[in-house]
């Protein structure tokens, strides 16, 4: 949390009280009245000018290898290096992995950032502060969501969406095809309402985009349910909700936006279209390879199309990336290929169809992997350096920005947190990230991010 004398002294202009008038009537009524007036300076904030409208992240879960996809190391030993060798790309000077020849045709819009670290050396709380940019409050696999838990900032674009106005019967954040997690026992926390309640929980789609028999769940009506039968179980509904035992105000709030959202969904065409990949052209499911990741990556695309704010493409599932055996194998013959190919189809349908400005894309795992190949021909957890990657929104492509030492165990120069990527991200979509400030679950103010744009990639 930043301190609350840089909040009233960088505020004093913006309607917030002074350090002297909040010390002054210290107290919880202080609080809830200076909680009050930044949440009013930031609904009434102008927002600075941007490119970017929506997000999409490609997550890959259980951690890919920096030093074998995107920061190889030539010139290292043996048991650095590894078996895999770089190639060049449309940019000079940039080169990346063997592996991702189609990404090789696109590196003049990827900002490739090589020095990104944390602590966590655990996969849900990797991935925690990878997606909040903040740490979790232990280093632990063996974790799940809860409402006390700060949000990703997938959670809060589309907070800030809501905010702004959405109105969209398209859920603003979407996960596909399934949450970010170490195990179905486990599910990273961070990735839904958290702290912001229930009814800024992410839609997941807990399905198979690539299944033959492919339905999202719960939308649309079923065939013996007309428009008439809903309206009037919509109104049972309301009858049993006026007499049901009172719950807490926010929980009702959260329940009656949620139940809102639902009957929207449900009933909207325009959802049921977005969602429908049957309308898309074979040649183009092919581009995108025919796996599930694939078919995620172009249902993004088609959300982002349709108006969602930020979607979620996680490359799992569970940690499919957890290369602690034959990791050069595993990447070669299972990881890499679905992975690069969907993201190249990506980037060049939205660039094809006039969208990449408008879209940021973010590539990114919960850590990298570490330098010494192990005994069993893997690479274990490392989040002491590792890489990831921003294309489109307004980002500068054709890029480096840090690096690491020379076997890619540790920041060389221009360290870089989470924080910083998600403080880039914000300020691409025209969000001050010091400026804009949510209630924690203690009640305390904190900004979209503490972390530092990085103007260079802007």
């Amino acid at each position: 949390m930043i301190p609350l004398l840089r909040l009233a002294n960088s505020a004093s202009n913006s309607g917030i009280p002074s350090r002297r008038q909040f010390l002054k009537t210290a107290g919880l009524g202080a609080l809830s009245m200076f909680w009050r007036d930044l949440q009013f300076a930031a609904a009434n904030e102008a927002r600075p000018e941007s490119r970017a409208r929506s997000v999409i992240l490609i997550f890959n879960c259980g951690a890919p290898s920096h030093i074998d996809l995107w920061d190889m190391k030539p010139d290292a030993p043996d048991n650095v290096r590894g078996p895999l060798r770089s190639i060049a790309t449309n940019v000079p000077g940039i080169r990346i992995s063997e592996l991702m020849p189609h990404l090789a045709g696109h590196a003049d819009k990827l900002a490739i950032v090589r020095s990104v670290h944390h602590r966590h050396t655990q996969h849900n709380s990797g991935m925690y502060w990878s997606i909040v940019g903040r740490p979790y409050r232990l280093d632990s696999t063996l974790i799940n969501p809860t409402r006390s838990d700060v949000p990703s900032f997938g959670t809060l674009v589309g907070w800030l969406a809501q905010r702004d106005g959405y109105s969209s019967p398209l859920p603003p954040y979407v996960i596909t095809p399934l949450p970010h997690c170490d195990s179905f026992a486990y599910i990273t926390p961070g990735q839904f309402g958290s702290c912001l309640g229930a009814r800024y929980d992410p839609f997941v789609l807990n399905a198979d985009p690539n299944g033959l028999d492919f339905r999202v769940p719960n939308i649309g009506l079923a065939p013996e349910v007309t428009s008439q039968r809903l309206d009037a179980r919509r109104s049972l509904l309301g009858q049993f909700d006026r007499n049901a035992v009172r719950i807490r105000e926010e929980e009702s709030r959260d329940f009656a936006a949620n139940q809102a959202r639902a009957f929207s969904v449900v009933t909207s065409a325009e959802v049921q279209r977005a969602f429908d990949l049957s309308q898309e052209p074979a040649r183009v499911r092919e581009r995108y390879g025919r796996h599930s990741w694939g078919q995620s990556h172009l249902l993004a695309r088609r959300l982002v199309e349709a108006g969602a704010r930020f979607v979620t493409t996680v490359n799992g599932p569970s940690i499919t990336w957890d290369t602690h055996i034959n990791n050069h194998e595993r990447l070669r013959n299972n990881l890499a290929p679905p992975m690069e190919l969907a993201y190249a189809a990506l980037l060049e349908d939205l660039a094809d169809r006039g969208l990449l400005d408008s879209t940021l894309v973010i590539w990114m795992g919960d850590f990298g992997r570490t330098p010494i190949i192990n005994t069993t021909a893997g690479r274990d957890h490392w989040p002491h350096c590792y890489t990831m990657v921003l294309a489109g929104g307004g980002i500068r492509g054709g890029q480096y920005y840090g690096s690491s030492d020379r076997t890619g165990a540790y920041p060389h120069d221009n360290p870089v947190t989470p924080a910083d990527i998600h403080a880039t991200v914000f300020r691409a979509l025209g969000y001050d990230p010091h400026g804009i400030f949510y209630q924690s679950a203690e009640g305390r103010p904190f900004p979209l991010s503490e972390g530092l744009a990085i103007g260079q990639l802007l």
